[in-house]
């Protein structure tokens, strides 16, 4: 059954390019949504059950012989599960129409989803070394959907992407050689029990360093940022919205979690950092986001804010700071994923990412006004939306850590959000219309759906916020809150 989640995309990937000869549009458009319904409903009604009685393992075979390949499902593995396909199933309708206009759609399809399959093999990952592969695969896929366009800016963007990209997981890989040197394993159990029983520390506070540098590029933490102001704003809009709404969240926020707080544990040299990088990144992502009048590049640096919020939850370490950060994972997936999309209806009606040369477009572009409004609201944290919840409970936790300045940090943060994002509305949406955009229609239906649908979404968790705590995030959170425990239980896998 788990397999299914990285069998099901990875097989389309390698058949779409062929069955693009046969149909340019409909079956690629047709193949890419259903596969991605299926995979929504399948982290629903199928994985839930399967940990009722806690983590699971599936073990890989070959013609009956077994596979040193095996993935393991927890509450924390399937909220990142269902997080991906709910996205990734937003941004596969909206390329319906948005992709009408890059052509070859049948690549386009198969390269998403080799990344969605490397990212949900990241996830089932129960060792090191299988989460490093598939980190890559993603990774890989990734370069080349910024590069998409073909266009010198793409280009540029998608190359200087990858070759961070490259040092990042020399660091990941280099930190995986010297645990299992020392450890002599690299599933989470193996590597659990040997760091418990050796006195390393010198040698896992070398492995965290490495880690929290790989892991940090990857989630564009500032000051391993770079990269992120390019990439995002030259990828076509839906590889914008995976980029920030999933991408980043997987490959970096996830996998640092996943290893620090369940297979090191946590330390209070470690909670430092954490909190330091998570409160520096809120600040300078939202500063930068200020000045930016590339409609893209505001949404860009925004995410090295949200992603600061996250990480400070995080390495806060108690129960409500580890809910908090997971929640905030969630919600910024749904509403920045939705900002992207809407940048991505407005850059194609207009042909301009330019705020200055914008202006009134809720004349004519009533949907992806309204939809964005509620998007730039719930991100600033605007109550009753999902963001405001989320960041309340980070505040909260800080404030029972005794971490007071940091939450009135946290709140200042938010309040500069809320700035930059009445600006970006002001100026795209609001007053009078300019004369050349008379013009203009609303996004296609497609289009508006994916976008509709994320609203909805963030309205419906904001409203409905105890279940979905209780339904997704707490088996998820009581996960992480049980540190390396839950890796030592599977010391024989």
């Amino acid at each position: 059954m788990l397999f299914l989640f990285i069998i099901v995309p990875l097989v389309l990937a390698g058949l779409l390019p062929l069955l693009g000869k046969v149909s340019k549009r409909l079956l690629p458009d047709l193949l890419a949504s259903a596969a991605m319904l299926f995979l929504l409903v399948l982290a629903v009604f199928s994985a839930r059950p399967l940990i009722a009685d806690g983590g699971i393992i599936q073990q890989a075979f070959w013609f009956g012989a077994p596979l040193n390949i095996r993935l393991l499902l927890d509450g924390f593995s399937l909220f990142m599960l269902f997080t991906i396909s709910l996205v990734s199933f937003a941004v596969t309708i909206y390329s319906i129409n948005y992709m009408e206009h890059y052509g070859a759609k049948a690549n386009y399809y198969a390269l998403l989803l080799a990344m969605i399959a490397g990212m949900n093999g990241l996830v089932l990952s129960g060792d090191l070394f299988t989460l490093y592969v598939f980190l890559e695969v993603a990774a890989i896929a990734s370069y080349a959907l910024v590069a998409f366009g073909r266009g010198h800016d793409e280009l540029e963007a998608s190359f200087k992407y990858l070759m961070l990209s490259a040092v990042a997981s020399a660091f990941v890989l280099l930190s995986i050689a010297v645990i299992f040197g020392v450890t002599g394993g690299v599933s989470f159990g193996a590597v659990a029990q040997g760091l418990k029983t050796l006195n390393i520390k010198y040698v896992v506070g070398f492995c965290s360093g490495l880690f929290l540098a790989g892991f940090g590029l990857k989630a564009a933490l500032v000051p391993f940022h770079s990269w992120l102001p390019d990439a995002h704003p030259s990828a076509p809009a839906p590889i914008s919205a995976m980029l920030s709404g999933v991408l980043i969240k997987v490959s970096g926020v996830y996998a640092m979690t996943r290893i620090f707080l369940g297979v090191f544990g946590l330390t209070p040299a470690l909670t430092t950092v954490l909190t330091v990088m998570g409160i520096v990144s809120i600040f300078v992502g939202a500063l930068a986001a200020l000045g930016q009048n590339d409609i893209k590049r505001m949404l860009a640096y925004s995410s090295i804010s949200q992603i600061g919020y996250v990480v400070l939850a995080f390495g806060i370490g108690t129960p409500l700071g580890i809910l908090a950060g997971l929640f905030h994972l969630f919600n910024h997936a749904l509403f920045k994923s939705l900002l992207f999309l809407n940048a991505g209806a407005v850059e194609q009606s207009t042909g301009t990412r330019s705020l200055d040369k914008m202006g009134g477009l809720a004349k004519v572009m009533p949907l992806t006004a309204v939809t964005s409004a509620i998007g730039s609201l719930a991100i600033a944290g605007v109550p009753p939306l999902n963001g405001f919840w989320s960041k309340l409970l980070i505040i909260i936790a800080l404030v029972q850590a005794k971490m007071h300045v940091l939450a009135a940090l946290a709140v200042l943060g938010s309040v500069i959000t809320l700035w930059y994002y009445l600006v970006l509305q002001h100026q795209a949406f609001f007053g009078k219309l300019n004369e050349a955009w008379q013009g203009v229609k609303e996004a296609p239906f497609w289009m508006s759906a994916a976008t509709v649908l994320l609203a909805l979404l963030c309205i419906v968790t904001g409203l409905a916020f105890p279940f979905v705590i209780q339904s997704w995030l707490q088996p998820a959170a009581d996960v992480l809150g049980k540190g390396v425990g839950v890796a030592l239980n599977f010391i024989g896998f």
